[in-house]
């Protein structure tokens, strides 16, 4: 198995965090192989940015494919930009609160989740990419619920008072992407 994953964003969004988390969880908690490849914009915050994840069972020749199996998008500039970059029969997780523009692909799954809506109705912006994160697994699965959620509190953990709102994120995009997984496979 190898999955090729591209998060896209603005600055400020947590693009990275996202990409870092899933790169933390396979790195110290399975035997997969990965690899992170980070691309900031201009700015950081409320500039483009997005970052390249692949996770494999086997030794990874390229950071960076053609084509990616996933492809994460928080907001409609990268959706404009890396559309074209999903492969035919890939999975497109679209943030719908930012994303209003149809999707120009029936090729792909598109998982949509109002994941800035989300976030700011459990009090804070910061999440969004929490909550995608969650989507992602609960639809995925590509790494074990438990061990991403390990993973985030290890990680984001040195501010204990966001602790709770960070598992109240994560389990709310799990039941997106749980649901939504469940609706594909009937």
């Amino acid at each position: 198995m190898e999955k090729q994953i591209l998060i896209a964003g603005f600055g400020g969004q947590g693009v990275m965090m996202l990409g870092k988390l899933l790169s933390f969880a396979t790195c110290e908690h399975t035997d997969k192989n990965r690899t992170f490849f980070p691309s900031d914009g201009a700015q950081q915050r409320g500039g483009t940015a997005n970052c390249f994840v692949t996770i494999s069972d086997d030794p990874i020749g390229a950071p960076l494919g053609e084509e990616q199996d996933d492809l994460i998008i928080l907001n409609e500039p990268s959706l404009d930009r890396f559309l074209k970059n999903v492969k035919p029969g890939g999975n497109l997780f679209v943030n719908s609160s930012l994303v209003k523009k149809e999707i120009a692909r029936d090729d792909v799954q598109v998982i949509e989740a109002p994941v800035t809506d989300l976030a700011l109705e459990l009090g804070s912006p910061k999440v969004v990419n929490i909550v995608m994160l969650g989507v992602y697994i609960g639809y995925e699965n590509t790494i074990d619920e438990e061990i991403m959620k390990a993973t985030i509190l290890k990680k984001l953990g040195r501010k204990p008072a966001l602790i709770p709102l960070n598992e109240a994120a994560f389990a709310r995009g799990l039941e997106i992407g749980k649901a939504a997984r469940e609706k594909k496979q009937s």
